[in-house]
């Protein structure tokens, strides 16, 4: 195998990361995401692993990877190393020696302990961009502080404003913090690697995953800052800032739907379509505060409305209206999705017993194909073919790091 086997498939446009090799340290989501979107655009990332796996490899109880773990790697090259070895740790510094980007979500100071810190790496090749993934930013108050999704959901807020006013609080149902997270990390990468193109060296990102998470309480922070008194922090499936009336789910025949007016037209169409036309001449109820005022009669007329109606109805007349709804569907319904299908977003992909699931990349850009995914590694699968392209191993050197359980 030669280094340009390495790289991902080619279409007939170049992808915007073609040649930038990425080394994947990342562990569960949120470094893995955010390898995963730079592969989407063109990067070829070789997943590096110990030899027990990354944890969500082995989530599933039996022998093969949970379908978390191939739904995040697809595409990837993977490479058994153990970095605790002398042997383990010059491999990866070689490694480096022809990367572009080295990914990692560890606790703060492992990457240290195994001997290959910011310093280190920018020693060996000072055009590399390392790209940290951590729980809290980098604050005295924070050391030492480890986090997962829902610890940081905890801590960031997040935890405390979802739910119902009068219940307890509840974590949010996806793994907000940890896409959240990624994401940022994939665009402080794009931003690094640009700056490089002007200076010729790399430098240090790093995002902190409640710095990621704060931003989405927008809403809630500007309802309690704006509050004249106390304002309550869990507001249902109400607006997070109680500053859009209506904003609610509400009952139909076969399930439920979302309903927001956002806008003054949003309201008089829905009165329209509802056949309240009262509610809409009501001076009371002209503007989003007066709506907000008077919240509860408001969600009792909407509710009226759509109790009556099947999802289906009740949608496509809102449709019709251009008044803001959807349905509450569930998981099932939305994996089969067929716009999802279509914009690649979720897809089958591989035969028999690589036949798994994977994500798309909501990274859709005009001159810039997203690459067609592989099944994710198995473990170690391509460590072969990487020490071959990469460095240049021979067979022989390559069976004695595997004798050493190096590799």
């Amino acid at each position: 195998m030669n280094e340009t086997q390495l790289e991902p498939s080619r279409s007939p446009q170049e992808s915007a990361l073609t040649g930038v090799v990425v080394l994947d340290l990342g562990q569960v989501y949120a470094g893995p995401y955010c390898t995963h979107l730079l592969r989407a655009l063109g990067a070829t990332v070789i997943k590096i692993e110990p030899f027990g796996g990354e944890p969500i490899r082995w989530r599933s109880s039996g022998a093969t990877s949970g379908q978390a773990f191939l739904m995040l790697n697809a595409g990837k090259h993977g490479v058994r190393l153990d970095l605790k070895k002398p042997q383990g740790n010059k491999l990866f510094l070689d490694l480096v020696q022809q990367a572009d980007v080295v990914v990692e979500n560890f606790a703060p100071g492992v990457m240290d302990r195994l001997g290959i810190g910011w310093d280190v790496l920018h020693a060996v090749k000072p055009a590399v961009v390392l790209a940290s993934g951590r729980a809290y930013g980098n604050h005295p108050a924070a050391e030492g502080m480890r986090g997962m999704d829902v610890t940081v959901q905890a801590m960031s807020g997040v935890v405390t404003t979802t739910g119902f006013p009068d219940d307890a609080p509840v974590k949010a149902g996806p793994a907000v913090v940890d896409f959240a997270a990624g994401s940022h990390l994939t665009s402080a990468v794009l931003a690094a690697l640009l700056q490089r193109e002007r200076t010729g060296v790399g430098q240090h990102v790093e995002v902190a995953m409640q710095d990621a998470i704060v931003p989405t309480l927008t809403s809630n922070i500007a309802g309690l800052l704006e509050a004249d008194g106390d304002f309550p922090e869990r507001t249902g499936n109400r607006h997070g800032g109680l500053a859009v009336c209506p904003y609610n789910i509400y009952p139909v025949t076969d399930g439920w739907l979302a309903i927001l007016c956002l806008r003054p037209k949003h309201w008089t169409d829905l009165c329209r379509v509802m056949g309240r036309e009262d509610l809409a001449d009501d001076p009371a109820l002209a503007t989003p505060a007066g709506r907000v005022l008077k919240m509860d009669d408001v969600d009792a007329a909407v509710t009226a409305w759509t109790a009556g109606l099947s999802k289906d109805q009740a949608f496509r007349l809102l449709q019709e209206a251009d008044v803001p709804a959807a349905p509450v569907r569930s998981l099932a319904e939305v994996i089969h999705d067929p716009v999802l299908r279509d914009r690649g977003m979720i897809t089958e992909i591989g035969e028999g017993d690589r036949a798994c699931t994977v994500l798309g990349s909501p990274l859709q850009m005009g001159n810039s194909p997203t690459l067609p995914a592989t099944p994710a590694p198995l473990l170690g699968e391509n460590t072969d073919d990487v020490l071959r392209a990469l460095l240049d191993l021979s067979p022989s050197e390559i069976e004695r790091l595997r004798e050493d359980n190096v590799i």
